[in-house]
């Protein structure tokens, strides 16, 4: 979570050259208006694509690490599950440090490159290699909590967001002020979490979890109506490289929002072994 967060902050707080003002809708074109359709489809269809890279990483690598074979298990943890060898070595050594942080250096070493020179195509295989990587890091959920637990915390997620993005559209209503209290929102999660890995509260853990998917709730109605308001106002320009880059980026971050609600749901939901 504390790396969800962190990468949420980056993100939402450097796109500043991709912010804009809200564009009076009673100007709109049938043309912008189908290019709105068009574009909005691209972000969800970019985001779908990636939530599914991060899924089969995470579920392949989970493969990968344990076993049901006593035979080959290098290591037993206290739920029973059985490590291989490469389970062992992934969450058992330091390398669990570079799995757990390599997003983020990915975000912060990648993302000012990509805003400024890469082209579409380009923006968007980093993308899918950002998932990739968070699904690596992602899969030590399917040694800690069932599947079923996993799996109906994911379509409760999904129902959320759904109707939190689908309000972020269709609202009449300029939300753009909740922009920087959901931000500072997002910085008090990330200092309560890295003061809380010395803690071990689980009061304070039960607290940050709560906030968590409120404010991360907001940010999916706040992303989705400035992912439509950037293309409105830019539309007009005739830019495609810059809109198809802009869908890109609402993806990922509508990707984060998801996968950070995701992540503090299954504190409340998930079934802990």
């Amino acid at each position: 979570r504390e790396t969800f967060a962190a990468l949420t902050l980056f993100l939402e707080t450097n796109m500043a050259d991709y912010n804009t003002a809200t564009a009076n809708a009673g100007s709109r074109t049938a043309a912008i208006d189908a290019g709105l359709r068009a574009h909005m489809n691209k972000v969800y269809s970019t985001m779908s694509v990636g939530m599914v890279i991060t899924a089969v990483a995470a579920w392949a690598i989970a493969g990968l690490a344990t076993t049901t074979d006593p035979t080959l298990a290098a290591a037993q943890l206290p739920n029973g599950k059985l490590l291989t060898g490469f389970g062992l070595t992934i969450y058992g050594t330091p390398l669990k440090y570079v799995i757990m942080f390599a997003p983020l250096a990915v975000l912060f070493l990648g993302m000012g490159k990509v805003m400024r020179s890469a082209s579409a195509a380009g923006a968007q295989l980093f993308f899918f290699v950002f998932a990739t990587l968070i699904g690596l890091s992602l899969s030590s959920i399917f040694i800690r909590y069932t599947g079923h637990s996993i799996t109906q915390t994911f379509l409760v997620t999904a129902i959320a967001f759904a109707g939190l993005s689908l309000f972020g559209y269709t609202t009449k209503n300029d939300i753009s002020g909740w922009g920087s209290f959901l931000i500072m929102g997002v910085i008090g999660l990330v200092v309560a979490m890295i003061v809380n890995i010395f803690l071990q509260s689980p009061a304070l853990l039960f607290a940050i979890s709560g906030i968590g998917v409120l404010v991360f709730a907001g940010l999916t109605a706040y992303d989705t109506q400035n992912i439509k308001n950037q293309y409105l106002a830019h539309a007009h320009h005739g830019d495609q490289d810059w809109l198809a880059k802009s869908a890109i980026f609402g993806a990922l971050n509508l990707y984060l929002d998801f996968l950070n609600m995701f992540s503090f749901l299954l504190m409340f939901m998930g079934n802990n072994e």
